[in-house]
């Protein structure tokens, strides 16, 4: 299913004086976003001002958009661009991202207590697993994966060609399992 699959393109609706799409695309698609910078490092109230940031972006590009790809794809562009330039202001790599306080952009919890303890354990550990891809791997991972874009899509935005991202992909998943694997192993040692 393609979350990013919207009745009205927001921006065009903007331009043309309907601001409701827009604000449907907030409303449905913040907590992607969110997610989407905290997998890159970000704290959860930086994450938060990021996400509000693209969206202002977008807000403001609506007069000189152009829809020539998807639209999830051209978000997850301007929210890529946006993640650059903190990490220019900030002048250094971020860390990985704390799993102490990502409650609120995981998805529902069981009600057991003892379920969502374990459930929010292997989330915080999977988050972590992916924050130690190398950053090329790591990009093409949460653009399959979170932003749903298919590999050509990919390949558009991030400059590079539709095999090497088939490529990268592989080798992430790989090593996302292999990183899995070990854990569990380590685990049941213990």
């Amino acid at each position: 299913m393609d979350r990013w699959k919207l009745p009205r393109d927001p921006l065009l609706a903007l331009r043309e004086g309907d601001p409701g799409p827009f604000e449907d695309l907030v409303r449905t698609h913040a907590r992607t976003l969110v997610a989407f910078f905290r997998q890159r490092g970000a704290a959860l109230g930086r994450a938060e001002d990021l996400t509000q940031e693209v969206f202002l972006r977008l807000f403001q590009s609506a007069g000189r958009y152009q829809p020539e790809e998807r639209f999830g794809a051209y978000v997850f562009r301007v929210a890529r661009n946006a993640w650059i330039d903190e990490c220019r202001r900030r002048g250094a790599r971020p860390e990985a991202a704390s799993t102490a306080d990502t409650e609120d952009e995981l998805p529902a919890q069981p009600e057991d207590p003892g379920a969502r303890a374990a459930s929010e354990e292997e989330q915080g550990r999977l988050l972590a697993l992916v924050a130690t891809l190398p950053e090329t791997h790591r990009a093409v991972f949460e653009l399959a994966v979170l932003g749903e874009l298919g590999y050509d899509e990919i390949a558009r935005q991030l400059g590079i060609p539709e095999g090497t991202v088939k490529s990268r992909m592989f080798y992430a998943v790989r090593r996302l399992r292999r990183a899995w694997a070990e854990g569990q192993a380590g685990e049941g040692a213990a």
